[in-house]
């Protein structure tokens, strides 16, 4: 038996990354994945991938900071395997761009997706968890909800957000049996980070490396499961020591 056995899972920003990674251990400890991203290409290819390998998955396409798309991902889950269990509220946008060069629009495009979007998801999860009698949020925030960082405020005023949306949330619910906690990532290796930085960013990290999209996968399933049956209104932050210095 699996960590998350017949357990429903919804995963935004699901076809990459740590979205992917995470699917992919979510499956391995028996969940059944419903998988959320905008690109489509991506998100029908990783579905195959995952069906192929006997997975329960479904791939729907959305956006995150559409009320209605996001409303139609929880009616398709449920419609599809009956209830959701657990969400790993994922999908973001990252631009380092200095800030009095910063477009108001820029500035909305950011906040919308990594906080209006978080909290449109939350929101529905929540909604479907009170019918079910509880389960399990994880939002996406960052190591840079927690400290600053020079030509990224639009990004880290959207994650410290996330970072405090998250603890209301979980006050809120509590008695409800659903738990909220987020993930805090450093630099991790994935799409989004170009080659040319990663050997920079790796400097700047005490562990002289980047993370891994499976590690913070094995933290995903640690806030997911009953191993941390205790714990809600927390941030993990995997980062390699960054925030320590």
């Amino acid at each position: 038996m699996g960590k998350l056995q017949d357990k429903v899972a919804v995963i935004t920003g699901g076809a990459s990354g740590i979205g992917a990674a995470t699917a992919r251990l979510f499956i391995s400890e028996g969940a059944k994945v419903v998988l959320v991203d905008l690109n489509e290409e991506k998100g029908k290819a990783f579905e195959e991938e995952l069906k192929a390998l006997n997975a329960e998955v479904l791939f729907v396409k959305a956006n995150i900071t559409s009320e209605e798309e996001v409303i139609n991902v929880f009616k398709t889950a449920v419609e599809t395997f009956g209830n959701v269990d657990v969400v790993f509220n994922n999908a973001g946008i990252g631009r380092v761009h200095p800030t009095h060069d910063l477009e108001y629009s820029e500035w909305r495009n950011t906040v919308n997706v990594d906080l209006d979007g978080v909290f449109l998801v939350a929101r529905e999860a929540i909604r479907e968890m009170l019918k079910s009698g509880g389960g399990s949020i994880i939002n996406t925030a960052s190591m840079y909800g927690w400290v600053g960082s020079p030509g990224s405020a639009a990004y880290n005023a959207a994650k410290g957000g996330v970072v405090n949306l998250t603890r209301s949330l979980a006050l809120e619910y509590a008695e409800q049996n659903i738990r909220v906690n987020a993930l805090c990532p450093g630099f991790i290796d994935t799409p989004i980070i170009p080659e040319e930085s990663k050997q920079t960013l790796a400097a700047m990290t005490p562990m002289k490396r980047l993370g891994k999209a499976e590690e913070m996968a094995k933290a995903v399933v640690f806030m997911a499961s009953d191993d941390s049956s205790f714990m809600t209104g927390n941030s993990i932050i995997v980062d390699g020591g960054y925030t320590a210095q």
